[in-house]
């Protein structure tokens, strides 16, 4: 079996790797004189355009990735401990997004979002609203099944008995036990966050993944170095995830 699994392994790793070294291969070639040249990722940082969508995208993840845990974390909390009974209502409107094509919401929140653009100004950052509500489906998983691996009503008990209010019951005893769930939930929010296209590009927004395809209309190359260093650094947080739920591990 393990020749076999040796093979399988080889096999997906030909099937994942061989489009990012295509992506690679493009990305660093010369189209014009020939041969190799880093001009595309340099242009990564030289572009002004592209550096600000860059950078407006990564406020974009942090800031969703506070607002859903702020309000994700002690709203199961609270539900499981206080109305088990609302667990599956908070499940449906968690899970909702899913069924709620992109283009309806953009046209749904068109109206709202006229008052936030009055309030807030005209700022990419204002999708934070948005992208809170396009991530909760898959943090809501990933939360859901790292409270059903502790004692949840134990915990909160016990650190209740000893003189502890509801906030340092979450903050220092019920989110260290669910490091992980809390972990998982924040990396895939990000890496969702960086891939959205179409609630920025008919909000008419420019993040990264809209400028990336401006870009590949008259820069191929720097396009696809762009969408290149969006992957890896996605991959590099699952990584980063899979050891840390490691050796989480019992």
């Amino acid at each position: 079996m393990k020749p076999l699994r040796i093979l399988l392994w080889l096999l997906f790793a030909a099937f994942f790797l061989f489009p990012l070294y295509a992506m690679a291969d493009f990305a660093t070639r010369d189209l014009h004189a020939g041969g190799r040249t880093i001009s595309a990722w340099v242009n990564l940082f030289a572009d002004d355009a592209l550096f600000a969508a860059i950078v407006a995208s990564l406020l974009l993840a942090v800031l969703t990735v506070a607002a859903m845990l702020a309000l994700l974390v002690p709203t199961m909390i609270w539900v499981r401990l206080r109305a088990p009974w609302a667990n599956r209502l908070v499940e449906f409107l968690c899970l909702l997004p899913l069924t709620i094509p992109a283009l309806v919401v953009v046209v749904g929140l068109r109206n709202v979002y006229l008052w936030v653009t009055y309030l807030l100004g005209e700022s990419a950052l204002t999708l934070t609203f948005v992208y809170v509500v396009l991530v909760l489906p898959f943090a809501y998983r990933a939360l859901d099944a790292a409270l059903s691996a502790i004692d949840l009503q134990t915990l909160a008990e016990a650190a209740r008995s000893l003189g502890a209010g509801w906030t340092a019951t979450i903050v220092a005893v019920i989110v260290p036990n669910i490091r992980a769930g809390v972990m998982s939930a924040a990396f895939i929010s990000i890496a969702v966050v960086l891939g959205e296209y179409t609630v920025a590009s008919l909000s008419g927004f420019q993040t990264l993944p809209v400028q990336i395809v401006e870009i590949g209309k008259s820069d191929g190359p720097t396009s696809v170095a762009a969408s290149l260093a969006t992957l890896i650094f996605g991959f590099v947080l699952l990584f980063v995830l899979s050891l840390v739920t490691r050796r989480r591990r019992p």
